[in-house]
C-alpha cells in the first residue's frame, strides 16, 4: 500500500513533513518510506479535515468496549516500534490499529489508562443516553433534577478526565465544581421550564424539549472553567514546537494563565457545538414522528428514538467538533503575561509562538 505525504520531496534530500507521521528520503530519484512517527497523528492536523478523520478515530465508539488486554498490548506495540524492537511482520496497518487504540483511551499526556466513562470513544454512549432521557422527560421538577445531575455528573468526569495535567485539583475544589455546574444546569432547566408553562403550545412542542439544551450550554460554562479551574489559578503548561516542555532555571515548567484561558474558551466552545446536533435534530424528528398514526397511543417509543436518534447525531457531532481547534494550540509570546515571557527570555527560547495541549 503506498503512503501519502502532504510534504513535496526533492532529489538527493531527506524530508520529514511537519503534519505526517513518516518520512520520505530520495536517493537517484527514488523514495524510501521510513519508519513511522508514532508521536504525530496519521492525519494532517493542520487542516480541519485531516484532524476531523483524527477525532473520528479516537472517538470511534466501537474502541470504547476494547478490552484492558488488547489497550495494553496496542500501547506495549507502540513502545516497542519506537524502540525498534517490534515483532518481525509488524505492519503500517499494526501500528496504526495500535495507535487508534492507545489514543482513545491513554492520556496524552500522561500515558495513563483512563477510566471507561472519561474516554472520548466513550462519548457517543454516555451522551446518547442521557441526552435522549433528557429530552423525554423534561416536563417535571424531579424529572428535569433527576436528568441534570445525571449530565452533569458525566460531564464533571470526562471534563477531569481529559484536562490539562500540568496541574491537579484538590477535593475541594473538585467537589466545588461538580456541585456549582449541577446546580445551574439544574436551575436554568427549571426557570426556563417555568417560564414556558405560560404557554402550554411551546411547553409540549419543539421549543419545551430544546430546554435542556440551554441549560447544557449554561452549565458547561460553568463545569469546564471549574473543573480546571488551576489552568486560569496556576497556568497551562507551555512546550516547544516539536512538543518539548519549556522550563525555567529551577528545571520547573512555564506556565501561563493566558493559554489556560484560550485552552479553556475554546473547549467550552467546542463542546457547546458539539451538543447542538443532538439536542435540536432529535425533537424535531419526535415531533413529527408523534402526529404519525403508528406512533399515537405508543408513548414508550419515545425514550428509543430520542436515544437512536441523539446517537447518530454524535457519532458525526463529537469528532467533528473536537476538530475545530487544534489539540496542540499556539499563542503568540506577546500575548502572554510579562513575567512569563520574561521566564521564556531566560530560558532562552526565541520563537514567537509558544504551544500548549488545550484538553478535549
Amino acid at each position: 500500500r503506498s503512503l501519502h505525504c502532504c510534504a513535496k520531496p526533492t532529489r538527493h534530500s531527506t524530508l520529514q513533513c511537519e503534519h505526517c507521521t513518516f518520512t520520505m528520503s530520495s536517493d537517484n530519484g527514488s523514495d524510501k518510506v521510513e519508519r513511522i512517527d508514532i508521536t504525530k497523528s496519521q492525519f494532517d492536523l493542520s487542516t480541519y479535515a485531516g484532524r476531523a478523520k483524527h477525532f473520528f478515530n479516537v472517538t470511534d465508539p466501537r474502541t470504547a468496549f476494547v478490552s484492558t488486554q488488547q489497550l495494553y498490548e496496542a500501547k506495549n506495540l507502540l513502545e516497542q516500534y519506537q524502540d525498534g524492537t517490534e515483532p518481525a511482520g509488524t505492519t503500517s496497518d499494526d501500528v496504526y490499529r495500535a495507535k487508534k487504540l492507545v489514543d482513545s483511551a491513554f492520556h496524552p499526556q500522561t500515558g495513563e489508562l483512563q477510566l471507561l466513562p472519561g474516554r472520548m470513544s466513550f462519548q457517543v454512549w454516555g451522551n446518547m443516553t442521557i441526552t435522549g432521557a433528557m429530552m423525554t422527560f423534561y416536563q417535571t421538577t424531579p424529572a428535569v433534577v433527576f436528568w441534570q445531575w445525571a449530565n452533569q455528573s458525566f460531564n464533571a468526569f470526562v471534563n477531569f478526565t481529559n484536562r490539562n495535567a500540568s496541574n491537579d485539583l484538590s477535593t475541594n475544589q473538585l467537589v466545588g465544581a461538580y456541585v456549582g455546574a449541577t446546580g445551574a444546569a439544574t436551575a436554568t432547566a427549571l426557570a426556563l421550564n417555568r417560564f414556558i408553562k405560560r404557554w402550554p403550545s411551546l411547553q409540549h412542542g419543539v421549543a419545551g424539549r430544546l430546554v435542556p439544551l440551554v441549560a447544557v450550554a449554561a452549565a458547561n460554562m460553568i463545569n469546564i472553567p471549574s473543573m480546571r479551574q488551576s489552568e486560569l489559578t496556576k497556568g497551562i503548561a507551555l512546550c516547544r514546537r516539536d512538543n518539548k516542555p519549556i522550563v525555567d532555571d529551577k528545571g520547573e515548567a512555564v506556565c501561563s494563565s493566558r493559554a489556560g484561558e484560550k485552552a479553556i474558551g475554546t473547549v467550552v466552545l467546542s463542546r457547546n457545538i458539539m451538543a447542538v446536533p443532538g439536542m435540536t435534530i432529535p425533537p424535531i424528528i419526535h415531533s413529527i414522528l408523534e402526529k404519525r398514526a403508528v406512533f399515537k397511543g405508543r408513548g414508550w417509543l419515545a425514550l428509543p428514538i430520542q436515544i437512536i436518534s441523539c446517537g447518530i447525531c454524535l457519532a458525526a457531532a463529537t469528532p467533528l467538533a473536537c476538530a475545530i481547534f487544534p489539540q496542540q494550540s499556539a499563542m503568540e509570546v506577546v500575548h502572554l503575561e510579562q513575567d512569563v515571557q520574561a521566564k521564556l527570555e531566560a530560558a532562552g527560547y526565541t520563537d514567537s509562538e509558544v504551544f500548549f495541549n488545550k484538553g478535549l
